[in-house]
């Protein structure tokens, strides 16, 4: 059981529902938010909604390549974060609009008999055992028990399943708020986004996808949402961006308050925490909608699995190992993004100009900012993982792999598209079974595991002989070659969310492989999947 329709528990929803697993979604209120909220959506988001099969029904809904520029009070420019990168597929940044993206994957959902979304239930208390979760709901009949292997909370910052567990969720809440206003018919149209950094009054002018911007400006002290919520003083923070506040089609405002916040665990016994339940963290960097991805991205293989008797319950315990730290990361970049727009002080706000005025004009550190480096990517140390016997100074285990393009037969095709929602085996060059005895090839096969040779496009047209089950594919770009020349390894070892689990030559693959299937707890055969949610008599 999901609770809480939004976006975390839609994406877990529609990856459990491709692998066949019956899955219940309870939302208490009576239909999806449909007012707008987060507005950046970046790369590996993007390679989730591909994961699910609907990256070209979110794509339209996005403009990629979102610029963002930070400007000083006079307007000029200090720092103009260009994301031109791809190495993950899609564009580095993307604007988007929430309820648009949120929708795609409530439709998304009806491709699946074994999923259910039920409005309008209220989840009031549950319990647990070695078995499974019992919880009560407040439905529109009444009362209704339901019980379930395993309840992934994605309830929210205020989630009751956190707060009944009694799980810590600290942090700080930032001392000022914001007052959002979203406007169609966008009155400025000029595109990507900008942060002015202005000491009277720090705000945002973010251009959106189907001719909507949204303006955000700091509340200052004395201010109340009532008041700024009045036409005149709508009008009033308006005139600081635009020549005629007054002809302005108003969506909605809202003001908010930005909190930091981490859930000291992940995982109590069959309950997971996802999403904002797990950590909030303030807009700057777009980072909460893009986090919550992230961990459906890491939970939903592993829940797959587990309740498919393919690997052993322990395995959602690497959830929180890998997931927490890379969520605080995220958070203190997002709080240290907010203190670059408002500094708590004003001679601070002196110094950014100046420093960042230098510090443009030194190449490294113009480029630092402008490929977006200073974003933390994920890189896992523990969970399913084995780091190489030999010391690297910089490992690819446990980070995301590339999604270049690639060709197979006459198609030219992203990555993810040959492989699927399954683990990895990819080869340079060579046989990618050639190193595993029968009976590890046969435990990997169990998992659907997908055996790729990668070989330059040129070399397609030379008859090879494959052992059954290969799949052969032109490297059409180069990347592919030149991220095997980095690290004295031909094969990688991916996991169905296309991060590294290990890396190997031909000859060391089969102990790579056995300690892997360890880490996983990999059962010998499946079981049945028992359904996810049935009602209690």
């Amino acid at each position: 059981m999901i609770a809480g329709a939004g976006p975390v528990g839609l994406m877990i929803a529609n990856y459990l529902g491709h692998c066949g697993v019956e899955v219940m979604v309870v939302e208490k209120l009576d239909t999806l938010i449909d007012f707008p909220r987060a507005i950046g959506l970046d790369d590996e988001s993007l390679r989730t909604f591909q994961a699910v099969d609907l990256a070209e029904q979110v794509l339209p809904h996005t403009t990629p390549m979102h610029a963002m520029r930070f400007l000083t009070p006079k307007g000029r420019c200090f720092a103009d974060i260009q994301p031109n990168t791809d190495e993950f597929g899609w564009s580095r940044r993307n604007a988007f609009i929430q309820p648009l993206a949120d929708k795609v994957l409530y439709d998304g959902l009806a491709r699946f008999d074994k999923v259910r979304v039920l409005f309008s239930r209220d989840l009031q208390a549950f319990s647990q055992d070695g078995e499974g979760v019992s919880l009560t709901l407040a439905g529109p009949q009444g009362e209704e028990r339901l019980r379930a292997r395993y309840l992934v909370a994605c309830d929210g910052g205020n989630s009751l399943v956190r707060r009944t567990l009694d799980i810590s969720f600290d942090g700080k809440t930032a001392p000022n708020q914001w007052i959002v206003i979203d406007v169609r018919n966008d009155p400025l149209g000029t595109p990507n986004i900008y942060m002015c950094c202005d000491a009277e009054r720090p705000y945002v002018s973010a251009a959106l996808p189907h001719g909507i911007r949204r303006f955000e400006f700091m509340v200052m002290p004395g201010e109340t949402e009532e008041q700024l919520s009045r036409p005149e003083e709508l009008q009033r923070l308006l005139a600081k961006v635009l020549p005629d506040p007054t002809r302005v089609d108003v969506i909605r405002q809202r003001v908010y308050t930005h909190n930091a916040r981490l859930a000291g665990e992940f995982r109590r016994g069959r309950i997971l925490l996802a999403g904002d339940a797990a950590h909030i963290m303030p807009v700057w960097q777009g980072q909460g909608y893009n986090s919550g991805m992230r961990d459906a991205s890491n939970l939903a293989w592993k829940l797959a699995l587990v309740v498919q008797g393919l690997a052993g319950d322990e395995l959602l315990d690497s959830y929180q190992q890998e997931r927490r730290d890379h969520a605080r990361a995220m958070i203190d970049l997002s709080v240290t993004a907010g203190h670059v727009l408002a500094p708590p002080k004003k001679w601070q706000a002196s110094l950014r100009d100046g420093i960042s005025w230098l510090l443009n004009y030194i190449p490294p550190v113009k480029r630092y900012f402008l490929e977006m480096r200073f974003k933390p990517m994920p890189q896992y140390h523990q969970g399913v993982l084995v780091e190489p016997t030999a010391k690297l100074k910089q490992s690819p285990v446990g980070k995301l792999f590339i999604q270049p393009k690639v060709r197979l037969g006459e198609q030219v095709l992203l990555l993810d598209e040959v492989i699927g929602r399954r683990f990895a085996v990819i080869a340079w060059g060579t046989d990618p079974t050639y190193g595993l005895s029968a009976e590890e090839l046969a435990h990997w096969q169990r998992l659907g595991t997908r055996f790729i040779q990668v070989v330059p496009s040129v070399q397609l047209q030379a008859e090879a002989s494959l052992a059954e089950g290969v799949v052969r594919i032109g490297d059409e770009s180069g990347r592919l070659k030149e991220w095997f020349g980095r690290y004295p390894a031909s094969i990688a070892v991916l996991r169905p969310d296309r991060f590294v689990a290990g890396i190997a030559i031909p000859q060391t693959l089969e102990p790579l492989c056995r300690q892997l299937r360890q880490v996983l707890k990999a059962k010998n055969q499946p079981q049945q999947a028992p359904a996810a949610a049935r009602k209690v008599a």
